[in-house]
């Protein structure tokens, strides 16, 4: 008995709040009863048993009927605040929070392109990292462009081991380069007064910065481009001479960027295709384009010796309008044509030279 109490205890507050359902389930139950009760207990003739029992069953069955449809009433009644307020709340806003989640959606890819791109621009930290990156930028390049002070590493380097490749290989090579130019004293002296700022010291080459030695670093780099140009012929090499200096040192090869500056371990790389290559492209080609152009298509009028001579260098710079200084002596022009065809590397690497790149 005191289980019987408990579980109606249980039940009771369900049974409170769904009246209507309890209602309906307690006379399913009793028609349930009923319609398996014999006739004799309705009444004493059978047939009369039977209509009573059918009368009790077809009334409890819409009693019934009529409770299921009340609580399904009740239900809607009481969903429909719900529905209204979900139509007329969240979808009515719904538009404007797919646009806030497409706006979303925008910043993060493009924040994601942003890190990418950040990501690939590496600050470099030693003279090892720095020739590697040259080595990694050299590397089936199919053009490179070069801008900064007098183009030493250059010449000791980049060209002969670009140009050596490309005969290798037999393939087009394209290169750009812009110097300092060497008929203007005034840039000359700013920038070796700006190279002795910073050091007093022989650098890599074992010498000290000059006016004299920026003339002639910008000369020898001339020169190198035509004997270079003279010696392969899938060589679309031009120098553009400018106005004014730069800190900085770019190469741009087909793969990557490297910005250099006077610390010989401090160096920056870019990848291509990343906003920071892009743009220092676009820089290099605009800068080139304003820049003095050296006349590098005469370069069959004037043939260079393997070992150019004084006269054959004399010559030539007469003939593309850049006349050496009449200062200058033999011992001038030989110190010219060494520097152009057997520079130094100012980071302390052996030079490079001849037609296969020794």
């Amino acid at each position: 008995m005191a289980r019987l109490v408990g579980a109606l205890k249980q039940v009771a507050p369900w049974a409170a709040q769904n009246a209507d359902v309890a209602i309906a389930l307690a006379l399913a139950i009793v028609v349930g009863v009923l319609g398996i009760m014999p006739e004799e207990m309705f009444a004493a003739d059978p047939e009369q048993g039977a209509k009573v029992q059918a009368k009790f069953v077809t009334a409890a069955t819409l009693v019934i009927l009529a409770l299921v449809a009340t609580a399904l009433l009740r239900d809607r009644a009481r969903q429909a605040p719900v529905e209204e307020s979900i139509t007329s709340g969240a979808l009515a806003q719904l538009p404007v929070r797919l646009q806030r989640l497409e706006q979303i959606e925008h910043l993060v890819t493009g924040t994601r392109k942003a890190l990418d791109a950040l990501q690939l621009v590496r600050v470099l930290g030693s003279r090892q990292e720095i020739a590697q990156a040259h080595a990694d930028a050299r590397k089936d390049t199919a053009r490179w462009s070069f801008k900064g002070g007098t183009g030493t590493y250059l010449r000791a380097v980049t060209l002969p081991l670009c140009v050596a490749a490309a005969r290798r290989d037999k393939r087009h090579l394209t290169v750009r380069i812009e110097v300092i130019d060497p008929a203007d004293t005034e840039v000359c002296e700013t920038y070796a007064h700006y190279r002795r700022s910073l050091s007093d010291l022989p650098d890599g080459t074992g010498e000290t910065w000059t006016t004299d030695r920026v003339r002639k670093e910008s000369y020898a780099t001339i020169l190198a481009a035509f004997w270079h140009r003279q010696r392969y012929g899938l060589l679309d090499i031009g120098v553009g001479l400018s106005a004014t200096m730069t800190t900085f040192r770019w190469d741009l090869s087909s793969t990557r960027l490297i910005m250099t500056v006077e610390d010989p371990n401090r160096a920056m790389t870019a990848l291509a295709d990343t906003f920071y290559y892009e743009n220092c492209d676009t820089e290099l080609r605009l800068s080139f384009e304003q820049a003095r152009r050296v006349p590098l298509e005469t370069y069959k009028r004037v043939p260079l010796s393997d070992e150019p001579t004084i006269e054959e260098v004399q010559e030539l710079f007469e003939r593309i309008g850049t006349p050496l200084p009449k200062s200058y002596n033999g011992r001038d022009v030989v110190d010219i044509a060494r520097k152009a065809l057997r520079a130094m590397d100012p980071y302390g690497e052996p030079a490079v030279h001849g037609r296969d790149g020794t």
